[in-house]
């Protein structure tokens, strides 16, 4: 066989492949802003079983939990494996308080510069306007050191923030009181279920939006196994009104995330088609 044959065939066989529907869906979601939250894999039976599923989805950046129970340099390995690169974790206020030295070198060892509240307990949520403000005092001060060290602090909602406080909620007192290097992960979800429209709430966040769960809510009354949530564009969320507003909010990163999923794996499949058919050209990072 002639050099120019073979050139030929290789040629003709590369341009097979990228032609191919799978190829085309995993190149362009590798160009997306894209990322996979990994509580929604917590109960598939391995680490890497749940990088694997990211990784076949097409998806290249997560949002760890935690530690995800292994140390940093197995969390790197199996990362890198996968050509994964975690863009942010869930990190307890409490782990925050108590050891920040520890949350920050954990993760700048994993390449990860971002750590996300996730979540308050019952007894640490604010009551009433004044709580709201102070707790976002304290996350300005924390911001403020994890800042020093290199890194962006973030916080992310459930319902029970976005109450109503005299005309504000308590997710904006929050965010007043801890100043402008408080990022928001906003969970869309979450918002709609607490009665607010996402995206007004989108934009009263904009400049500031880190990052979005991207979930879906069930109809009333339909998936009560999996806590009424849906796969990305299978729920009653206006995505077509939602993704241009996080496009004007400046959100860097699309999070796909299922509270209680019966198909993790399609749930994650199924969000990233979904992204990578309907984001607005040039939205994220």
């Amino acid at each position: 066989m002639t050099i120019a044959i073979a050139r030929s065939l290789a040629a003709a066989a590369l341009l097979f492949l990228t032609a191919t529907p799978a190829f085309a869906q995993q190149a362009k979601s590798q160009l997306r802003p894209i990322a996979a939250q990994m509580y929604t894999l917590r109960n598939v039976a391995s680490l890497e079983q749940q990088l694997k599923i990211v990784h076949d989805a097409g998806i290249r950046a997560v949002e760890t939990v935690g530690t995800q129970d292994v140390s940093a340099k197995t969390l790197k390995q199996l990362l890198d494996k996968y050509s994964i690169k975690a863009i942010s974790t869930h990190a307890q206020l409490a782990n925050l308080r108590s050891d920040l030295d520890g949350v920050v070198a954990f993760n700048k060892a994993i390449g990860n510069t971002t750590l996300v509240v996730p979540y308050l307990p019952q007894q640490e949520r604010p009551t009433d306007a004044a709580g709201w403000t102070a707790l976002g005092k304290e996350l300005g001060k924390i911001s403020k050191k994890v800042r020093a060290k290199g890194m962006t602090l973030a916080y992310h909602n459930h319902d029970f923030e976005i109450v109503d406080f005299g005309g504000k909620t308590g997710l904006e007192l929050m965010f007043e009181g801890a100043g402008p290097q408080l990022q928001a992960e906003l969970d869309l979800a979450w918002i709609a279920r607490a009665g607010h429209d996402p995206a007004a709430l989108l934009g009263k966040f904009r400049g500031r939006v880190f990052a979005v769960h991207a979930k879906d809510n069930a109809p009333p009354g339909q998936a009560k196994d999996e806590d009424g949530f849906a796969a990305l564009g299978q729920g009653v969320l206006d995505w077509n009104k939602i993704l241009p507003a996080a496009a004007r909010a400046g959100v860097r990163w699309y999070i796909i995330e299922h509270d209680q999923p019966r198909d993790p794996a399609a749930v994650i499949s199924t969000g990233a088609a979904y992204l990578n058919q309907h984001l607005p050209a040039g939205a994220g990072r």
